[in-house]
């Protein structure tokens, strides 16, 4: 069985996070609670993966600010907002932002445990996806570098012959090409070589691939992203 994520509580009223890491121990969550934004945004690169409780007002940073740098940062925790009945207008100005929900001042611990679900299920999603991806690219591998380019213009949705033009071969060779990457992915049609390739992330710019056909690698290593 797959461990619960950790929850993480942002919030400056230390009553609210003893209470939280109270409720949700007791449902087997482990919590990690921070008295600032400041104090959050520090210590992530420490953090495992989990749904975020963020007061919307604090002393310090507010809850913008911090979804704000958790975005410049790259980073897609989902985000519970958490507000007073005053502040309802900005916890939905914050859902619009990307948070999954919010929970009005004081909540109960029914609505608490069905926003967290809710984030829990866009975590499941996101690391699915993610292994997704990564299971994409270990497969790619496996071609040459005039394959994969093949493959690239392929998910442009380019015609063999466009492509030859491309890449200044003949389009006989496109199609041993092609025929080839089927092969080594062992796609039963060429649809399924497309998901394959889409899940990698393609397709990508054609300038930043290398055409030596004597690089036999790709260039998974250097980051698609």
């Amino acid at each position: 069985m797959t461990e619960p994520y950790p929850i993480h509580v942002v919030d400056d009223d230390a009553g609210l996070r003893n209470s939280l890491r109270f409720m949700l121990g007791t449902c087997g969550r482990i919590v990690r609670s921070f008295e600032s934004g400041e104090a959050f945004l520090s210590h992530l690169d420490t953090l495992e993966p989990g749904p975020v409780l963020l007061d919307i007002k604090m002393n310090g940073m507010n809850g913008f600010q911090v979804m704000r740098e958790l975005a410049r940062r790259g980073l897609s925790l989902p985000i519970v907002i958490l507000t007073g009945h005053g502040d309802i207008p900005m916890a939905v100005r914050a859902m619009k932002a990307g948070a999954v929900d919010f929970l009005a001042k004081p909540f109960a611990r029914s609505d608490l445990l069905a926003v967290i679900e809710l984030a829990d299920e866009r975590l499941h999603h996101a690391d699915a996806q993610q292994k997704q991806h990564e299971d994409a690219r270990e497969r790619l591998a496996v071609l040459s570098q005039r394959e994969f380019q093949v493959l690239n213009e392929l998910a442009r949705g380019m015609p063999n012959k466009a492509i030859a033009g491309d890449l200044g071969i003949s389009p006989r060779t496109v199609e041993v090409h092609r025929a080839n990457l089927m092969r080594k992915l062992d796609a039963k049609d060429f649809p399924n070589a497309l998901r394959i390739a889409f899940a990698a992330g393609m397709p990508l710019d054609l300038d930043a691939l290398d055409s030596d056909e004597d690089q036999p690698r790709l260039p998974l290593e250097q980051g698609w992203d």
